[in-house]
């Protein structure tokens, strides 16, 4: 999680980055909200569909987009359920365990 935060202040992800993680620095970039940012991450998440990892970053864009019945419907396809109480803190969750 750490070369995330720590690469924010970039105009792009830093090298190195999966494609999932760079869909969270995104998502963590524009922060936590819809915008352009958000649409970065999103293209990503479209690019794998129905690979597990990115379904949950969906899953998680379009609840930070507002669109919960989205969100609902990727993470019954992840066959998950958000591990966070909140954005937030599913947003830490999804990088900690993307980054394993």
């Amino acid at each position: 999680m750490d070369p995330i935060l720590q690469s924010l202040d970039l105009d792009a992800p830093p090298p190195g980055l999966t494609r999932p993680l760079q869909a969270l620095w995104w998502l963590r970039k524009g922060d936590l909200a819809p915008g352009e940012e958000w649409e970065h991450a999103h293209e990503i998440c479209q690019s794998a569909e129905g690979t597990r990892v990115y379904d949950l970053i969906h899953a998680l864009a379009h609840w930070i987009e507002g669109d919960q019945a989205n969100s609902d419907y990727w993470y019954r396809r992840a066959g998950a359920r958000p591990a966070g109480a909140d954005i937030a803190a599913e947003w830490e969750h999804q990088a900690r365990q993307a980054i394993r």
